[in-house]
């Protein structure tokens, strides 16, 4: 996938990968070698709650759940699904919590 961009972009690619065993395994790590002329890959911090949208998403989860109690993990799960939900509908939520990272979103030019 990352050759088909690479080709279809005619231009170097910036990866920034997470932690994730598979991204820095000894063959993952020889592959990234190999492709160094058009591939920089960042691996930034393991945690960094600033830079995630989606620790807004959750922090504002949390809170709509403070005031209910389960019995059980399935009413839990139906609980957290349904404010989940109610959350894809608030595209002002969504984008503030992108927002407070300070990251941005744009189009390539």
């Amino acid at each position: 996938m990352l050759h088909a961009a690479h080709a279809q972009l005619g231009a170097p690619i910036s990866l920034v990968w997470d932690s994730l065993p598979e991204h820095v395994s000894a063959r993952m790590r020889q592959w990234v070698n190999a492709q160094a002329d058009w591939l920089l890959v960042d691996r930034p911090s393991p945690y960094i709650p600033d830079l995630n949208a989606a620790e807004g998403i959750w922090s504002d989860l949390r809170i709509t759940l403070l005031d209910f109690a389960v019995r059980g993990i399935d009413e839990l799960t139906v609980l957290i699904k349904h404010r989940l939900k109610r959350m894809q509908y608030q595209p002002v939520l969504l984008t503030g919590c992108l927002a407070q990272t300070g990251l941005m979103i744009s189009s390539p030019v």
